[in-house]
């Protein structure tokens, strides 16, 4: 059985205080709402927070049952996030937009903790990471390092039918999540990790996925060129320029036209086809100079309906990213894991993050053990 509190011993109070201070933020808890939920009183959580008021592991469990959070997450060592798009968050940067980052957050970490469990249960295959080895300092080069994805995955110039398939295949595990916000990811050791939330349009679902995905390929961004020559705002713009051509090539947009202007129609059937947003396609279409920028400008004022975007694609069904929400390599891990009586029931289906209840697995003797 593990001991929390020897863990916990490891890790100084106050990083664990601070922890539970920001999870307390992220789900908009007062200190004292939070005291009366575990059954201290605030002052002593106050304390807990400030790092000198130890925890037993009652308190610890009380805690993270509040918190909705794992006592892993409060007392283990906190991995270096990848791609961070929000301030930490704290009383003074107190906003919607820092909750939402910071519950993402908490969901990566989770996710990385499921993944290397599975990994030391022998069941999980890691797949090498995915790196560009030449440097990224523009938008220009990491256009040319998703041409270069697509040539190493063998993708050649057509639509990507599942994103978190060719993540997978490039070394990174992507969890689909209900939070609010857009994505996050990192990489610990030989594991890379990302988190895509669903909130938003399957176009953006889908870029958020390929601009964490980028994270990973391009390298991380305080050692890169990328890193260390540029602003955050370029690297994010490198980023998303990465994004873009991985989803939609500018070649692709280049040869629709024909020797003509792109018609409003032909840009709503590339981007229907290869399941962008109407301000990808636009923004590839005037990279690849079938668009000019006034031209542009004024198509992204009206965007196209559900219907045009049926009609482009014969009324075929599209989904990504919506139903499947952890990878299929992952979910065979999970499977054999449980077929083997390496975890309980139960615990399948917490690694499972909602994709299947208990109802859903076979039949079986009772026979488990704990994870």
């Amino acid at each position: 059985m593990c001991d929390y509190r020897t863990m916990a011993d490891e890790l100084a109070w106050g990083e664990i205080g601070e922890r539970v201070r920001q999870a307390r933020l992220s789900v908009a808890m007062s200190q004292q709402d939070l005291a009366a939920a575990v059954g201290l009183d605030r002052t002593m959580l106050a304390k807990v927070e400030a790092g000198t008021r130890r925890l037993d592991g009652l308190e610890l469990a009380r805690l993270s049952r509040a918190l909705r959070i794992s006592m892993d997450y409060l007392i283990r060592p906190r991995p270096a996030v990848l791609s961070r798009r929000a301030v930490p968050l704290t009383e003074d940067s107190d906003t919607e937009a820092a909750r939402s980052s910071e519950r993402l957050e908490i969901a990566l970490v989770e996710w990385l903790r499921n993944v290397q469990q599975l990994t030391a249960l022998g069941m999980l295959n890691l797949q090498p990471l995915l790196r560009y080895v030449h440097p990224v300092a523009s938008e220009a080069d990491a256009r040319l390092a998703a041409q270069w994805v697509r040539r190493q995955l063998g993708l050649g110039d057509g639509p990507i039918d599942s994103l978190m398939e060719v993540c997978e295949r490039a070394g990174q595990w992507v969890l689909v999540t209900d939070l609010p916000g857009d994505g996050a990811s990192l990489v610990e050791g030989d594991i890379a990790v990302a988190v895509v939330s669903t909130k938003g349009d399957p176009g953006r679902r889908r870029a958020t996925a390929a601009h964490e995905l980028g994270h990973l390929i391009i390298g991380d961004e305080y050692s890169s060129d990328l890193g260390v020559h540029a602003s955050r705002a370029d690297r994010e713009a490198a980023i998303d320029a990465f994004a873009a051509e991985l989803l939609l090539p500018e070649q692709v947009v280049a040869g629709a036209s024909g020797d003509g202007p792109l018609s409003r129609d032909q840009l709503i059937g590339l981007a229907a086809r290869y399941r962008t947003s109407w301000l990808l396609a636009l923004r590839q279409a005037e990279q690849a100079r079938t668009l000019d920028a006034a031209t542009r400008r004024a198509w992204s004022q009206t965007r196209p309906t559900r219907v045009e975007f049926m009609e482009a694609l014969g009324w075929a069904p599209q989904p990504d990213l919506e139903a499947v929400r952890v990878p299929p390599g992952y979910a065979h891990a999970v499977t054999q894991a449980w077929r083997t009586h390496r975890i309980t029931s139960v615990r399948a289906v917490e690694l499972m993050h909602g994709q299947i209840t208990e109802a859903d697995l076979p039949e079986d003797d009772e026979s488990e053990i704990a994870p």
